[in-house]
């Protein structure tokens, strides 16, 4: 069943300007991919959904989310640890520019460097631009190659057009492919011109003009959720979680209440005029943790305070 158009349209990741010489293009960027099959939750015998927590695996303790440190391997079990402030400060500088500088032939990107797709669509009255832009680039058969920054992250991506729309395809970098070698095929045979004849007879033999529609589905995961459905049917193995309102045993939902808890007393403070900025960003994750809040592990500190505010109040 298709997504509703503006559900995909209220969840816009990215807003700004695709600048190609004095043409300035407002575009908002949405995903063109969402995730497939099944997903299932790890769950308690008594149906309390899990969550995973970090342990010592030397003393089996508990480690909360603000005592976890990070660190790059230099060699085996020695590290460089590294702060949020050295790793803030390294982080590129926003912009809300794709800066189009080199074009290139579509043909000659390696379909492996490709990993994430998004629809850039006009905005702002660009409607013109967009498609002078668009018809440009689909008639030329060029991509762009820029660079853009993400909430903290920057990202090297390809500006396609195809069908009169723009589409964005995120590129891995050269260091994260593999080559042909690292598989094992630097020394393959020469193939027999009577063998290649051979087998180019029976790839023609099989050809069809375009992909059927059902060899992209997953029967996995049809058939897993017809067995899902008639379990629920019959009643058959089928638990709800506990209250939360009952005391529990564990630390980990009592730490959940008491974070909860302090959220709302914290939605209180701002609402009299104090302010979230006192606290530390691993103070601030825990209670967007708490809260539930997507998208919290790559917020900065302003973007933390931001998304409890909202919750919050």
């Amino acid at each position: 069943m298709a997504e509703p158009v503006e559900d995909v349209r209220a969840h816009a990741f990215w807003s700004g300007t695709i600048t190609f010489g004095l043409v300035n293009v407002p575009v908002a960027l949405f995903p063109a991919n969402r995730a497939g099959g099944v997903s299932l939750r790890m769950l308690a015998p008594d149906g309390t959904p899990l969550e995973r927590q970090y342990y010592d695996p030397e003393t089996g303790k508990r480690v909360l989310y603000d005592e976890v440190v990070r660190g790059y391997e230099i060699q085996k079990g020695e590290f460089v640890l590294l702060d949020d402030r050295e790793l803030e400060a390294l982080e590129p500088e926003k912009t809300r520019e794709i800066d189009l500088r080199r074009f290139v032939p579509v043909a000659d990107i390696d379909p492996m460097h490709f990993e994430r797709a998004y629809f850039l669509v006009p905005a702002s009255g660009s409607n013109k631009a967009y498609r002078l832009l668009a018809e440009a680039m689909e008639k030329t058969g060029m991509a762009g190659i820029a660079t853009f920054v993400m909430r903290t992250k920057e990202y090297l991506v390809a500006i396609l057009a195809e069908g009169g729309i723009l589409r964005a395809e995120t590129l891995r970098f050269a260091d994260e492919l593999r080559p042909p070698e690292a598989a094992g095929l630097d020394a393959l045979p020469d193939a027999r011109p009577a063998d290649v004849k051979r087998f180019e007879k029976a790839i023609r033999a099989r050809a069809k003009p375009d992909i059927d529609p059902q060899e992209l589905r997953d029967d996995y995961a049809e058939r897993l959720l017809k067995l899902v459905r008639r379990k629920e049917k019959k009643g058959q193995d089928v638990v709800a979680a506990p209250a939360g309102d009952g005391a529990r045993d564990t630390d980990v939902i009592d730490l959940m209440a008491v974070l909860k808890r302090s959220m709302a007393r914290a939605g209180e403070t701002a609402r009299g005029g104090a302010s979230l900025k006192g606290l530390t960003k691993d103070e601030l994750y825990e209670r967007a943790q708490a809260l539930d809040i997507p998208g919290r592990s790559s917020m900065t500190k302003a973007e933390l305070i931001r998304a409890i505010e909202r919750v919050a109040l």
